[in-house]
Formats: structure tokens, sequence, C-alpha cells
């Protein structure tokens, strides 16, 4: 699982150690290449640091994932998506919605998204392997989500909201339609409460392993427009 890894360029902590600590990181170094960053998700690994660090690569084990069957959709946000209050769009502006993601949050200190990290996903979103969701409360954009789609599988990376739920709506529409488009599992790497408000559960990394290694290369049929 982890030959790719396996370069003079990065720096790694003992296998073993780095296997049972449940926080995941697995190595540091290399680069933000569209190679390898693909080859790091296929492996089940992705970046996560700031300007201050080299390039972080981490694997959590349990790792936290949504079932798309299992989303939970409570009343207010039911009736929510009834009444169409926001607009939903996928890939209309990518790196507007990455931008807003990095944005300052109130509580943390900087940001993981850095200037490199953002070229880096909107060269994958040319590519057509990044996409984004864009939440819209008329003109304005008011929350949205990107993240990686690859085979049956989709790996969320980080998500925004300037409005009331607009997060929450774009996301329980992106599930929806990654549903309807056959895939399988979506990865969402760290728990929070957030998240598992929506049905996000834990799977353990072996479990996970298995799901990139059955679904990864199988075709689906979602479809990605303006």
């Amino acid at each position: 699982m982890l030959t790719w890894l396996k370069r003079t360029d990065l720096v790694f902590p003992p296998l073993d150690k780095a296997m049972r600590e449940p926080n995941g990181l697995l190595a540091a170094g290399g680069d933000l290449s569209p190679e390898r960053l693909v080859a790091a998700y296929r492996h089940g690994c992705f970046p996560w640091h700031d300007d201050s660090q080299p390039i972080l690569w981490w694997s959590p084990d349990p790792r936290t994932v949504l079932f798309p069957a299992q989303l939970h959709v409570s009343r207010s946000l039911a009736k929510l998506l009834r009444q169409q209050r926001y607009r939903v769009s996928f890939d209309h502006c990518f790196a507007e919605v990455i931008r807003a993601c990095a944005a300052p949050r109130s509580y943390a200190d900087g940001t993981w998204i850095t200037s490199n990290m953002q070229a880096a996903y909107i060269e994958l979103h040319a590519r057509g392997i990044a996409h984004s969701v864009e939440v819209w409360d008329g003109e304005s954009l008011v929350g949205g989500l990107y993240g990686l789609a690859m085979g049956q599988l989709f790996f969320g990376e980080s998500m925004f909201s300037r409005a009331d739920n607009a997060s929450k709506v774009g996301f329980a529409t992106l599930v929806r339609h990654l549903q309807q488009g056959g895939f399988q599992l979506i990865d969402c790497q760290m728990p929070t409460g957030h998240l598992q408000s929506l049905g996000a559960t834990s799977i353990s990394r072996a479990e996970f392993a298995d799901y990139l290694a059955r679904y990864l290369d199988q075709p689906n049929s979602a479809s990605w427009i303006c």
C-alpha cells in the first residue's frame, strides 16, 4: 500500500509506529504534482500541512467516511431542500470555492489550504479529477465544497458556508448526485460533528483500503455540469 512513498525525497517515521498511531502521519516531503496527488489518493493518503511545515501525508485510522445510502437528512434540512432557497451547481467556479475554503475561520489560526495547495487542486480540476459544488443565494456564492472523483469513490477535501446550512445543502445535493452516479463511498477523512450529523461514520484503515482496491477503477455515470 505504501510503495508509492518509497522515494528519497520523502522522510518516514518507522512504519510500525506510523501504522499504530491513530493520527496516521505516514510521510513528509515530496511535492504536490498532479501525478503525486493522484498516486496518494489511490493509496489512501492525502496532504495536510501549513506553510511552516514540509508537505505531510496522512492516512488516519480509523477513517471517516459516508456511504451515500446512509445520508442523514434532518427535518430542518429536508424542509430547506424542498423550499429550494438555495441553488446548487457543480464545477461552476472551482477556484472561487477553494479560495473560500481557504479563508480564515473563527475557530482556527491560519489554513492548511495553502496557495500551493490551491494551485495543485485547480490543476486537478483542469484535468477533470477535482470537482466543486457551489451553493448560491441569488447571485451570491454562500457555500460549497470540493473534492476528487476517482472511479466510484469521492474524496472530499473541504467545505465552507456563509449562510445558514448552505454547506449542508451542498453536501446533501452532492451525495444524492453521487448515489445516482453509482458511487460507493465518500471519504470524509477526519470526524467532525458537522459530518457526523449528516451520517458520516468510521471504518478501519484496512476496510478503507479494501474499498480502494474494489472501486477505484470501476466506472461511474455521474455527470459534472455547470
